[in-house]
C-alpha cells in the first residue's frame, strides 16, 4: 500500500500534496474538545487531536477565486460498497464556504481520546467541523480541492430535500 497523501488544489496559487509527515509539521498538535452531532439527534463528547486546517490551507495560497472547499474520501471500489449499495455517491464529497474553512475551530485531526486516529473514525486524516452536523466533517481525506463554485456533496446529491449544504447544528430542524 503506498503512503497516505492529500492532494490540495484547484483554485490555489502553489497546489502540493502533502503526506501524513507533512501535515503534522505545520503546526503544533491541539487537543480540542468537541461535541460531535449526528442529525439523527445524538450526540458524543470527543477530544481531537489535530492542527486548525487554516493552516494547512495556507500553505497552497488561495486565489482570490476560491469561494468554496471541497473535501474528497478514499474511495476503492475494490474493498468498499458501491454507489448503489451505499445510497450515496462516492467518493464521498463534502464541501465548506472558504471562511467555515479557514475558521480558527475547523480542525485537521490526526487522533482522538489521545490516540491515534482509529479507521472507524476516519484514520489517518479526518476534519472536524464543531458548529455543523456530522456528516459535514469527512473522513479519510485523500482530495482538498478549492473553487469557485459550491461543491456537489455526496448528501446534497442523494438528499438534496433533506440537508442543505450548510448543515449547521439545528435542534429546532426535524430530521
Amino acid at each position: 500500500m503506498r503512503p497516505w497523501t492529500v492532494s490540495v488544489e484547484g483554485e490555489v496559487r502553489k497546489p502540493r500534496t502533502f503526506g501524513i509527515d507533512d501535515l503534522l509539521k505545520l503546526a503544533p498538535l491541539e487537543e480540542r474538545i468537541y461535541r460531535h452531532r449526528c442529525v439523527e439527534r445524538w450526540s458524543i463528547v470527543v477530544p481531537w487531536i489535530g492542527v486548525p486546517l487554516a493552516s494547512v490551507l495556507k500553505q497552497v495560497e488561495p486565489t482570490g477565486n476560491a469561494k468554496y472547499v471541497a473535501f474528497e474520501t478514499y474511495y476503492n471500489p475494490k474493498e468498499m460498497l458501491s454507489s448503489r449499495e451505499a445510497g450515496i455517491p462516492l467518493p464521498y464529497v463534502e464541501g465548506l464556504r472558504m471562511d467555515e474553512a479557514m475558521h480558527p475551530l475547523t480542525l485537521l485531526t490526526f487522533g482522538m481520546y489521545g490516540e491515534v486516529l482509529p479507521n472507524q473514525n476516519g484514520a489517518p486524516v479526518r476534519l472536524v467541523v464543531p458548529w455543523k452536523y456530522g456528516f459535514k466533517s469527512a473522513k479519510s481525506l485523500v482530495r482538498i480541492r478549492f473553487t469557485d463554485q459550491m461543491p456537489a456533496t455526496a448528501w446534497n446529491k442523494a438528499a438534496s430535500h433533506e440537508y442543505g449544504f450548510y448543515s449547521n447544528v439545528n435542534p429546532d430542524a426535524a430530521h
